[in-house]
């Protein structure tokens, strides 16, 4: 048996909504949760959009969000569901692949509680949605760094979009370059990704022609000297 964390009494259930733009890993995120005690999913989303009107219609405790998703990501929901002004101010947990610190610092100047990486433990999952739904916040030790250093000045994040080649990469593709960058297989980027090998072959080759490198030794190069990876 799961115990609660956080300030809740016993037998409190925690509401949450999935919000990721892989069925399949929401699938897994499900399945994950409901055999934990004290949470009960109550909607799913594979888009900004849709999230949007199920977190207004379903007012759920937790949100469990996607950083990076076509039409704006994580980001784009959480302003979205401010916007309807109809008084839902759900938590929001982000759940990346993305450690950069860029991602991480965004979202939570958007108003997220917490964020972790997508290699957590589906039981520390778990534990995380119940903290950040009793008010606490949720980061692993690396990605906490981020958020001090961020907010006290000591090592400021820099601004996004300076470099037009990085610029002209959709955040998928600046996934799979991050990925490639830390020495992934295809295969293993595909299983990271929950997309398939030829899906992550189709990103690298567009990574590979808008940063104009010649193969993926130059690539790893050039994304060392802007820190990716």
């Amino acid at each position: 048996m799961t115990t609660n964390a956080g300030t809740a009494t016993p037998g409190t259930v925690r509401t949450v909504y999935l919000v990721d733009d892989h069925a399949v890993f929401r699938s897994g995120v499900r399945a994950e949760l409901s055999r934990e005690d004290g949470l009960e999913i109550v909607g799913e989303a594979g888009g900004v959009a849709e999230a949007v009107a199920g977190i207004v219609a379903t007012a759920p405790d937790v949100v469990l969000l996607d950083v990076h998703m076509p039409s704006g990501g994580g980001v784009a929901v959480i302003r979205g569901v401010a916007d309807t002004r109809r008084g839902v101010e759900p938590v929001y947990l982000a759940l990346s692949v993305s450690d950069a610190a860029e991602d991480v610092i965004a979202t939570i100047r958007a108003g997220a509680r917490g964020y972790v990486t997508k290699t957590i433990a589906g039981s520390d999952l778990a534990d995380a949605v119940r903290r950040v739904a009793d008010g606490d916040a949720v980061f692993s030790p690396r990605l906490a760094g981020f958020v001090l250093d961020s907010f006290t000045g000591r090592s400021p994040v820099p601004e996004p979009h300076l470099d037009p080649d990085l610029d002209s990469l959709t955040p998928r593709e600046l996934e799979v370059l991050r990925l490639l960058a830390r020495g992934y297989t295809y295969r293993e980027i595909a299983e990271e990704l929950f997309i398939s090998v030829k899906t992550v072959e189709t990103h690298a080759s567009n990574v590979l022609r808008k940063t104009q490198q010649s193969n993926r030794n130059a690539l790893t190069r050039w994304a060392a000297t802007r820190h990716i990876g």
